[in-house]
């Protein structure tokens, strides 16, 4: 959510048609990562989970950057290796362990995957047409059979919440400044507020844990007046037993949290819980 500048490391940034936005280092970097991540023909390609956080691994000690894809007048689809946000390092992890099971890790089919994720029904139309409430995203990817939310399996309770961050801080945004843009994620917003939310209360997490598994999606939930969700990462179970949170931090870098996921959270201001999405095998 968000918008601002783009992180220049003295590299063009170049445009191919369709609208697609990378600079030559981030082609570099995504041909340094993918070397060595797609499986051998003999793994098993089912264990969509442990791939996730092999990918998500690759990407320890890339910067934090936030608001990498506002980019242009108009909605371009961004691609961004060198600076990752929580939602953008989850989508890009995404994308390529699922393409690294099948060994396919291959440009186009990575910025192909990178459209599916990121837009509603695997469609950029337009800056109203990005997934920018992570609850949305998760429902919009669980529908293109890419996660499962497991989030009521794990006990999570129903709760009902109204969206509107974005168009009760129309100021925060400047693609918002188009009243056709605003007057589009409004009406997203009250379609959002109708659907029902499904979070497993933070007091709830360690007991839990033993059935979240390693590169399940994890997205913070918040009582944050108007947003559902504030930070997302993956989970990863270290030697201690426990699950971790393998994350773009806010305090600079993809790191694993040195606490475990329930202790964690409780360092977060105004965290309510958790809602988990189960990233599904290739089909």
């Amino acid at each position: 959510m968000g918008a601002g500048p783009w992180l220049d490391f003295g590299h063009a940034l170049q445009a191919q048609k369709g609208g697609v936005h990378y600079s030559e280092l981030d082609k570099a970097l995504f041909d340094g990562l993918t070397s060595g991540l797609e499986k051998d023909a003999n793994e098993d390609k089912t264990a969509i989970g442990p791939e996730l956080v092999r990918v998500g691994r690759a990407f320890l000690g890339t910067p934090y950057v936030a608001k990498t894809l506002e980019v242009g007048e108009d909605e371009q689809l961004v691609v961004n290796l060198r600076g990752l946000d929580c939602t953008t390092y989850v989508e890009n992890v995404l994308v390529m362990g699922r393409l690294a099971s099948e060994g396919k890790l291959q440009w186009n089919r990575y910025v192909r995957g990178l459209e599916q994720v990121r837009y509603r029904k695997g469609k950029r139309d337009g800056y109203p047409s990005r997934l920018h409430y992570f609850t949305e995203w998760i429902r919009d990817n669980e529908a293109k059979g890419l996660v499962r939310n497991i989030t009521e399996e794990l006990a999570g309770v129903t709760i009902q919440k109204e969206i509107n961050f974005m168009g009760t801080h129309r100021d925060l945004y400047p693609f918002l400044a188009s009243d056709a843009n605003y007057r589009a994620m409004v009406e997203i917003e009250k379609q959002l507020s109708s659907r029902p939310l499904i979070v497993l209360p933070r007091s709830e997490v360690a007991q839990r844990e033993h059935l979240i598994q390693d590169g399940d999606i994890i997205a913070l939930a918040t009582d944050i007046e108007g947003l559902d969700v504030t930070h997302t990462g993956l989970a990863i179970r270290l030697d201690d037993g426990r699950i971790h949170l393998l994350h773009a931090s806010t305090v600079g870098e993809v790191v694993i949290s040195d606490e475990p996921l329930a202790d964690y959270l409780q360092g977060i201001k105004r965290n309510t819980g958790i809602i988990v999405a189960r990233p599904q095998a290739m089909r």
